[in-house]
């Protein structure tokens, strides 16, 4: 019967041959980490304050629907705590929008920013690397080379 072939210690053999530059991947699993953590501090500072604009401004319902509803001695006056009511309402939503909009464009502008950073140390660390190999490999080609 025909025994198969365990590729276990051909692969470890293989793959021992080729040298592989395990601290290039370390720093940019660092700089992915760095970036992802700068990218989340920049969404959790939009949320918070998203939170706070959200809250404020449901505060604000509230108490102008406390002074609606709000027993009237005419029923002109019922009219006329709806129509304040619905024009405040609509001040407060353009004023909360305004908000939510620098909200949105402080993240616009942090996210380029980091992206851009990000860019360019990318740029560096794939010059340097590509400088490193090209010196390695001049290295071995000229040891490899025979003495004239």
């Amino acid at each position: 019967m025909a025994k198969n072939q365990d590729f276990t210690t051909v692969m470890k053999d293989m793959m021992g041959s080729f040298p592989v530059d395990t601290g290039a991947m370390d720093d940019v699993f660092k700089s992915t980490a760095s970036l992802n953590e700068k990218l989340s501090h920049v969404a959790i500072e939009a949320a918070g304050k998203s939170a706070e604009i959200s809250n404020k401004w449901t505060k604000d319902t509230l108490a102008k629907l406390g002074e609606m509803s709000k027993a009237k001695s005419e029923p002109a006056d019922y009219a006329k705590a709806m129509t304040d009511f619905a024009s405040a309402s609509a001040e407060v939503a353009a004023e909360n929008m305004a908000a939510f909009a620098e909200v949105a464009k402080k993240v616009q502008m942090d996210t380029v920013e980091l992206m851009m950073a990000a860019g360019k140390d990318m740029s560096a660390e794939a010059t340097a690397a590509m400088q490193k190999v090209t010196n390695d490999a001049t290295s071995a080609a000229k040891k490899a080379a025979p003495a004239k």
